[in-house]
């Protein structure tokens, strides 16, 4: 088994690395700033959940329409482009007294670029690690992620308090532009993947392949709808403790490196495919005791312990792999990328609708229940597929 210092050896993984380090910050610190500011305008839970996850929505216009670019752009130029249109719009939601719908707008047009940003960096990282390898370099990039959402929502609380929550979106543009700086003298030039310009109709021809067998859609499934709901949970912090929000995020944070270290480095790889979903009844499960609205040092309890479920998301994406060609991965990666993060931004608008009718406890309870139901009922399914060895035809590769 690989270690962590030999991933790290391999040549462009540490710029790759560096680049999503600088995103994920800029993302959570601008994501926080941007929830306290519309929950400060508007004090609606559900607006503020939409601000912070509702660029995820528009992952399904990046999935639908424009994700054939994943392996149809260069890598670099890629990256470094759509990290300089984050920088930038970030920059414009720091403007005082921006309407509503301009704010959402911008959001939204974030997270269109963000789908074909997502299959990019997932491709690439195919690229520079051996297929064997993938499992380790995505945990240390899922590890880097939680570790910068700690640090990112933590110094982002600190941040909103000191320079206004204005201040901390200029900060997180900052951010961005750093890191699309990395990404252009960092990596190297590479061609694309795959030959021939990207299209909508290409997109759609190769989503409706990767669909098309059913062991496949069933992983599918199980990455994007459990995790999307338990995203819900989370869209809810803000409303559920204002001036605690930041702590929330932070633990949940922590949960998710812890389970993506374990899952990543000590489960051994026998035990990857039965593991998927029991972590996923894990990933919900905590949520359910906000039933009867815990103080604070529970509530982070639960959230660390809740997030650590996330890892299931590694062992699902090795599946994933195993039934992609490797011309197809970026797309393949970044439909699965894309629709978890739709779905995250669905739940989050649902769970801000209940929220509003209810209580944001209450809220949190709804959907996590939801997430256990669905992942009870794609189980059979998944455990079938596992126990016949099943792979899915494999893609033509144009």
């Amino acid at each position: 088994m690989l270690t962590y210092r030999e991933v790290f050896r391999v040549p462009q993984f540490g710029a790759l690395f560096a680049t999503g380090a600088l995103q994920g910050a800029a993302s959570t610190t601008g994501g926080l700033a941007l929830g306290i500011l519309v929950f400060s305008a508007t004090g609606s839970p559900l607006l503020s959940a939409l601000s912070m996850f509702g660029s995820s929505l528009a992952q399904l216009i990046g999935a639908t329409l424009l994700m054939s670019a994943a392996d149809r752009l260069p890598p670099r130029a890629g990256l470094s482009c759509a990290a300089l249109v984050f920088g930038l719009g970030t920059a414009v939601l720091a403007v005082p007294g921006l309407p509503l719908p301009v704010v959402f707008a911008v959001v939204l047009g974030e997270g269109a670029v963000a789908a074909v940003a997502g299959g990019v960096r997932y491709g690439l990282l195919g690229e520079i690690l051996p297929r064997e390898a993938y499992l380790l370099g995505r945990s240390v990039l899922n590890m880097c992620a939680g570790t910068v959402q700690v640090c990112g929502y933590a110094a982002g609380g600190v941040l909103v308090a000191a320079l206004s929550p204005r201040g901390t979106l200029l900060v997180a543009a900052a951010l961005y532009a750093a890191g699309a700086a990395v990404a252009r003298f960092g990596l190297s030039r590479r061609p694309a993947r795959a030959a021939g310009r990207p299209s909508v109709a290409e997109t759609w021809r190769t989503n409706a392949l990767l669909l098309s067998s059913a062991p496949r859609r069933r992983v599918y499934l199980a990455l994007w709808l459990p995790n999307g709901l338990v995203v819900g949970c989370e869209s809810l912090f803000v409303p559920y403790m204002p001036d605690r929000a930041g702590l929330l995020f932070a633990c949940a944070a922590l949960g998710m490196l812890a389970g993506d270290t374990v899952a990543g480095r000590l489960v051994p790889p026998r035990w990857h495919g039965r593991l998927g979903t029991p972590v996923l009844l894990l990933l919900a499960t905590p949520y359910l005791l906000f039933a009867w609205r815990p103080g604070l040092p529970w509530s982070l309890v639960l959230a660390t312990m809740a997030s650590t479920g996330f890892s299931a998301s590694l062992l699902l994406q090795e599946r994933l792999m195993a039934l992609t060609p490797e011309a197809s991965t970026g797309q393949a990666l970044g439909l699965h990328a894309s629709g978890m993060l739709a779905l995250q931004g669905v739940a989050a608008a649902l769970a801000g609708t209940v929220a509003r009718w209810s209580s944001p406890a209450t809220a949190i309870t709804v959907m996590a229940a939801a997430s256990l139901v669905v992942t009870l009922l794609l189980a059979p399914g998944l455990r079938r597929d596992r126990a016949r060895g099943t792979e899915a035809p494999r893609l033509p590769v144009t």
